[in-house]
């Protein structure tokens, strides 16, 4: 009985030095981090309002960690796919997910998703949001808002509008849009902004309500006609471009958000990094610029800000979701 307690004894003596080793361990892979490249995936092809954002942030991180930061580009089922990707990653802040409004949405608008949105993801920090513009293919006849209305009420299920696929921020705003404006109108899903807005410029779809920072070039070279912002007011960054407000349809206020996340059950520590990192970025009026430059207004803020704005956005956007009716495709 002796013999035996005594190698309980030293049984657990040595379970807890080998506890107290990996704790060690895990306590200076914290403070080291980062030691080895991260991976950012986008969930969207390239050129995109994400992938954009991403690759700025990239570049920063990459600066400041002395490590190379890379973005990942995964499109596919509106965002779905990159998600899961980083959803079933090791939670060790290398790899991490820069998305958008899709995240939110996809959980109500999806039956069954391979993650649990709520549980499977580690919000780090809001990057910024910008508002989305309503622009149409130049050969469309139409020069407002309310003319681009009044022709899809005549024709309905005749115009065709791009989007970044059923769930991602282009539907969400223009299914708002639709509801607001009693309109109807064919749905052409894409695996990013930038191959949607590709597709109306080659005359597949005829309009989109797309982010800023991928959509303001095509319109200042006269390839598309903006028609409208889904903002309160003008945006600084285009405010040759009047608010859909201003132009008389009111109740499509939509903000096309990015956010920075990493698999659940992260180190809380490294999570205080990545966010203390990207929370600087934030404060450079270099950074501020390059966003600006982008039409993105910078946003900030804890992880648990970010972690209620974002279970909010689930709820929110859900009954935008409910609302339309909207199916995947």
């Amino acid at each position: 009985m002796v013999a035996k307690s005594r190698r309980n004894f030293w049984g657990g003596c040595v379970l807890a030095g080998l506890f107290m080793i990996v704790a060690a361990a895990a306590t200076a892979d914290v403070a080291s981090f980062p030691v080895k490249s991260i991976r950012i995936v986008v969930a969207f092809a390239p050129g995109g309002g994400t992938d954009i954002v991403a690759r700025l942030l990239a570049k920063q991180l990459s600066d400041s960690y002395k490590q190379q930061v890379f973005v990942d580009n995964r499109p596919g089922a509106a965002g779905t796919l990159g998600a899961d990707l980083v959803a079933k990653s090791a939670p060790d802040g290398y790899t991490l997910l820069l998305t958008v409004n899709a995240l939110a949405a996809n959980s109500t608008l999806y039956p069954k998703l391979p993650f649990d949105t709520g549980r499977d993801f580690s919000a780090i920090v809001l990057v910024g949001a910008t508002p989305n513009v309503l622009a149409v293919h130049p050969a469309l006849p139409v020069k407002t808002a309310k003319e681009f209305v009044a022709l899809a009420k005549a024709k309905p299920d005749q115009i065709a509008y791009a989007s970044t696929g059923t769930g991602g921020a282009a539907f969400l705003a223009t299914e708002m849009f639709k509801l607001q404006t009693n309109i109807r109108m064919l749905h052409v899903p894409y695996k990013g902004a930038g191959p949607a807005l590709i597709g109306i410029l080659s005359g597949e779809a005829q309009a989109i309500i797309s982010a800023l920072p991928p959509t303001v070039p095509y319109v200042r070279r006269g390839k598309l006609r903006a028609l409208g912002i889904t903002s309160e007011k003008r945006a600084s960054f285009a405010p040759e471009m009047p608010t859909l407000i201003e132009a008389g349809i009111k109740g499509v206020v939509f903000e096309t958000w990015y956010g920075v996340f990493a698999p659940a059950a992260v180190p809380r520590e490294i999570v205080a990094k990545l966010n203390t990192s990207i929370m600087t970025m934030l404060g450079s009026r270099d950074f501020i610029d390059q966003l600006a430059r982008q039409g993105i207004e910078p946003a900030g803020g804890t992880p648990e800000a970010f972690d209620r704005f974002f279970h909010e956005e689930i709820d929110r956007l859900g009954k935008v979701i409910r609302a339309s009716g909207a199916k995947p495709e």
